[in-house]
């Protein structure tokens, strides 16, 4: 019989612009990490199969479901929640202010995967058509708005987007 590992490993993530080092057994999850360990509440625990994408962060630039992403096989990472996208001031970056503007958003609990999908999607094709924007928002889930405000709020944050590169 297979000894069970039960030895924590040491991680060392960098979060939102903030340095953590944490210790994690196998087989807990980034998400359960972020949120019970380092109380950043932000990403929720949806379906816990990766399905409805509420639990969606990026790590070193790519987005991942952290409720199937074991936090000891990170041992280093460059992590941005939800929590991290503001500016240090507290202003909204385009991509959240187009979501707020546009209505993107009724209850909240899909944003993280919404708005971190929009970021990636947007950091790889600055001009998606609605298309585009179907699929690289096909990992996340909304049951409130029925997507077209979705859409509509990515194709603003991609307009101001390119605006301020000019």
């Amino acid at each position: 019989m297979d000894d069970i590992i039960t030895q924590s490993a040491l991680i060392n993530w960098r979060i939102n612009g903030k340095l953590h080092e944490l210790e994690a057994l196998p087989g807990v999850s980034m998400l359960d990490l972020l949120r019970d360990e380092l109380n950043l509440t932000g990403t929720h625990m949806g379906c816990q199969t990766g399905h409805c994408g509420a639990c969606t962060v990026m790590v070193d630039g790519r987005i991942v479901k952290s409720c199937l992403t074991q936090a000891v096989t990170l041992p280093r990472a460059v992590i941005t929640t939800i929590e991290g996208l503001k500016a240090k001031d507290g202003t909204l970056n385009p991509v959240q202010q187009a979501f707020w503007d546009e209505a993107g958003f009724q209850c909240g609990y899909c944003a993280p995967g919404m708005l971190l999908s929009t970021m990636e999607l947007l950091a790889e094709n600055p001009n998606p058509s609605d298309d585009e924007i179907d699929v690289g928002l096909a990992g996340n889930l909304c049951r409130c708005t029925g997507y077209r405000s979705i859409v509509r709020a990515v194709k603003v944050a991609a307009a101001k987007q390119n605006e301020l590169k000019q």
